[in-house]
């Protein structure tokens, strides 16, 4: 006759009881209480079991209902197998939720779990991570600008220039999101060099844009010879009013132009 019960007692720390008329599997039984047994540290780090013929043995189990068992808890990371079939409890620094994956959240998680492990609150947590972040030389640069075209442009200018990602946003985003100054050098026209100081970090101090006068291009536009009709196309509503103001009268007084046009477009560079 089967018995019902079975149960596994070593020095009063390793306890399992198998429960053969319960509805959960026994495989799943010995699974969990093993994992119940690492999480209250009666099972220690580096511990070895008893190997699957001997448990099968001890809980009068079938020989594949241990070594499934087992099988399940190395894949879940609470065992690892060592030379001679032997199993063991993982060690804390590698125990579930740290993982060999380059997968950025895997990461996240495994330092989340092993800084509560020694104590750490959250909030601890992220001032540290934050002042080590700021720490960080930049790599990448940050264009604030509040006008989506005349930011585009000096996104693409910038590009154009140095090899480093260029990103850009407005200054009311990064008010809202200091986050958004992490890791990168911000950069900005001069004029709003000081609005923008008051918002990022002390250590990472923004970096004033000069504009050019363009003053090659009017002088190709004063060259012409012949009268002509002059188009100004940009994404840009600053550029087209700065245009406008600067360039319209002066030009049309010192060259032959007929007209000028200004035109603005959204397609973005």
């Amino acid at each position: 006759m089967c018995e019902k019960n079975s149960s596994l007692s070593q020095d009063g720390r390793m306890e399992i009881r198998i429960d053969k008329l319960s509805e959960v599997p026994v495989r799943q039984q010995l699974a969990e209480q093993i994992i119940y047994l690492i999480a209250t540290e009666k099972l220690k780090p580096g511990e070895v079991l008893p190997s699957v013929r001997e448990f099968a043995r001890r809980l009068k189990i079938h020989r594949n209902t241990v070594s499934q068992a087992y099988r399940d808890l190395k894949r879940r990371s609470w065992l690892v197998a060592r030379r001679g079939s032997r199993v063991v409890v993982r060690a804390p620094d590698t125990q579930r939720g740290a993982t060999d994956s380059s997968d950025l959240d895997d990461l996240i998680n495994a330092t989340i779990r092993i800084a509560r492990e020694h104590g750490y609150t959250l909030q601890m947590l992220r001032e540290r991570v934050m002042d080590r972040l700021l720490a960080q030389a930049p790599d990448r640069i940050l264009v604030v600008e509040e006008e989506p075209g005349l930011r585009s442009l000096l996104k693409e200018e910038i590009r154009a220039l140095h090899y480093w990602p260029v990103e850009g946003c407005a200054l009311r985003d990064l008010a809202t999101d200091p986050g958004l100054a992490i890791g990168a050098l911000p950069v900005a026209a001069s004029y709003a060099i000081e609005r923008l100081d008051a918002t990022v970090p002390k250590r990472m101090p923004p970096m004033p844009l000069a504009f050019g006068t363009a003053a090659e291009q009017l002088a190709l536009i004063k060259s012409l010879r012949h009268a002509s009709m002059l188009a100004v196309v940009s994404v840009s509503e600053v550029f087209l009013k700065t245009a406008r103001s600067f360039w319209l009268r002066p030009l049309v007084n010192a060259t032959r132009c007929a007209s000028f046009a200004f035109r603005s477009t959204i397609r973005a560079h």
